[in-house]
């Protein structure tokens, strides 16, 4: 075997020498921005104010959000406020006050801030404006983005809460071991949701199916979700505890 001239291995030698002495400097890489947004969740006996946050990474044309906190307000639902509909305003001061710490202050003004009720809220609006005029008034106040306020449907209401719950479960998508998306080895599942009066069971209604005529349509991660729930009545919380008490009793 004939050996490397001498002149190329000592050009080799120089020039590593000169590479060792050129000072290096690592390139800060930019990590994405995160957003965040804001929902007041107005229910029958309370509101609680969440703080979600995403960046522009997506799956499948949606989003990718988690809740990062929470604050349940103090006291009783907006709509126990009919009486005295100018205490609203102030029963969202202490938590409005909490996401202004949460959410660094050059975004305030870029966060969105929802406020979605159910139906218990639709009686109060109607009987009581000065109610939602206080409630909106103090929303407005605040240096979030305000969008508006949302009555949900029962069958919206019941929609939401199926979203959630396979989100959660990682029904819609999951990441691998290299945190790449790929597709759920595991389907879609159904809720049962128990409250006082009622119990709600919603599920997705499978293609080729006549869709019933309550279902919400859905467009999530690339695919259409028809959503359905059926409505058990004298099912809740407390007609259960009734017919316990009553068993009891005999």
């Amino acid at each position: 075997r004939e050996l490397l001239p001498p002149w190329l291995v000592i050009v080799a030698g120089l020039t590593g020498i000169v590479l060792l002495c050129v000072s290096t400097q690592d390139v800060p890489i930019t990590p994405p921005r995160i957003k965040y947004g804001i929902v007041l969740d107005a229910g029958p006996s309370h509101t609680i104010l969440f703080i979600y946050q995403w960046t522009t990474t997506n799956a499948n044309k949606t989003g990718l959000i988690r809740e990062c906190s929470s604050c349940p307000e103090q006291g009783p639902g907006i709509s126990s406020y009919s009486d005295s509909p100018q205490k609203v305003g102030k029963t969202l001061e202490s938590c409005l006050t909490w996401a202004q710490k949460e959410i660094p202050a050059e975004q305030h003004s870029q966060t969105p801030l929802y406020l979605g009720a159910t139906t218990n809220m639709r009686q109060p609006n109607l009987t009581h404006p000065t109610l939602s005029d206080d409630l909106l008034a103090a929303l407005r106040s605040s240096p979030f983005d305000f969008q508006g306020a949302r009555i949900l449907s029962n069958p919206e209401k019941e929609a939401f809460n199926w979203v959630a719950v396979n989100y959660v479960l990682e029904n819609f998508f999951k990441y691998d071991w290299r945190g790449q998306l790929v597709p759920p080895e595991k389907g879609l599942a159904g809720v049962l949701s128990v409250g006082g009066t009622s119990a709600q069971l919603t599920s997705k209604v499978e293609e080729g199916t006549q869709a019933p005529k309550e279902g919400v349509r859905l467009q999530l991660y690339g695919q259409t979700h028809n959503v359905y729930t059926h409505h058990c009545h004298c099912h809740g919380t407390d007609q259960l505890r009734n017919r316990l008490l009553s068993m009891l009793i005999q």
